[in-house]
């Protein structure tokens, strides 16, 4: 196991300098919209908070992780927020393959078409679209969670933005619940699924829906997404543990260890895959450790998009 002050310090200093815990411009990271039509104008903002983006990079800094785990290795990581920025910068250029990157753009290219289908006035502003934190927060930083949220608060209230439609479990706890308390500020805040308003007819398609433990314990909106895909026609396979009492994929202990990490999504694959239903995801990060541990996993937008 890492130690876990090096790669809170290190996780701090990349947010403190950079906006992200990678330490890499958010224009590395942040590309998904380019060459797309998106408003820049409407009534709720589209908000990802940057994390589909950063899986791509978030698996390759992880296989170094887990290659160098229980190694002398690990006592260097605290140096890492001594590499200058500009220089991790175009690592992580590099780091990810196109092929990843694209994959995990084109599920934010689904939310769009879902959102354009269920005639949602939203908008796109790269600019005001920022990492929300949360990771500072998961870890025990909460000093460096409040003053990275105050920022990016600040650049919404001085645009005027009130409602945020959000696309992951993360991000939407960030600025739901976190927020709110620790900012004081206070946005509408919507998932992308809840505005979904699509209808259709699949015959018996059956899946297995994993849900990620912010959405089925924390914010208890798991029937919101199962109510989504039963009016497109489509049956959620029930999982022995799901809802509030859903297992954990794994993700939020990549950072710390790889290793138990492993051990999580072991357990949790071995529930969905009990269904004999197709494996559907609703968070990036599970999708990703959840295909990481070797199953086929699609991504609900994608799913809802190419099923209305």
């Amino acid at each position: 196991m890492y130690k876990p002050k090096d790669i809170i310090e290190l996780i701090a200093d990349n947010v403190k300098k950079t906006g992200n815990p990678f330490g890499a411009p958010s224009k590395v990271i942040n590309g998904w919209w380019k060459n797309i039509p998106l408003p820049r104008e409407g009534d709720g903002l589209l908000f990802t908070g940057l994390m589909y983006q950063s899986v791509p990079f978030i698996e390759k800094t992880t296989t170094y992780l887990e290659r160098y785990e229980d190694t002398a290795l690990v006592n260097y990581v605290k140096y890492g927020r001594f590499v200058p920025k500009f220089l991790v910068g175009w690592g992580f250029a590099l780091l990810a393959s196109s092929e990843e990157k694209n994959k995990f753009n084109g599920m934010l290219h689904s939310i769009v078409e879902v959102l354009k289908k269920s005639k949602v006035d939203f908008y796109y502003r790269p600019e005001l679209d920022n990492y929300s934190g949360i990771l500072l927060y998961d870890l025990g930083d909460v000093d460096g969670f409040i003053k990275h949220a105050r920022s990016v608060v600040s650049k919404l209230k001085e645009k005027g933005v009130k409602k945020l439609i959000t696309v992951d479990p993360h991000t939407t706890y960030a600025l739901k619940i976190l927020y709110p308390k620790y900012t004081g500020e206070t946005f509408e805040v919507k998932t992308y699924f809840e505005l979904v308003n699509l209808n259709g007819s699949n015959g018996t398609k059956q899946v297995t829906l994993h849900d990620p433990c912010i959405y089925g314990r924390y914010l208890e909106m798991s029937d919101v997404p199962k109510k989504v895909l039963e009016n497109l026609g489509i049956e959620c396979v029930a999982v022995r543990n799901s809802g509030p009492f859903t297992n954990c994929c794994g993700g939020p202990a990549e950072s710390v260890s790889p290793k138990l990490s492993r051990e999580l999504v072991d357990r949790r694959i071995e529930e969905l895959q009990s269904t004999g239903a197709p494996v559907v995801a609703m968070c990036p990060i599970c999708m990703a450790n959840l295909t990481k541990g070797g199953v086929e996993v699609e991504d609900l937008s994608t799913l809802i998009n190419h099923c209305s």
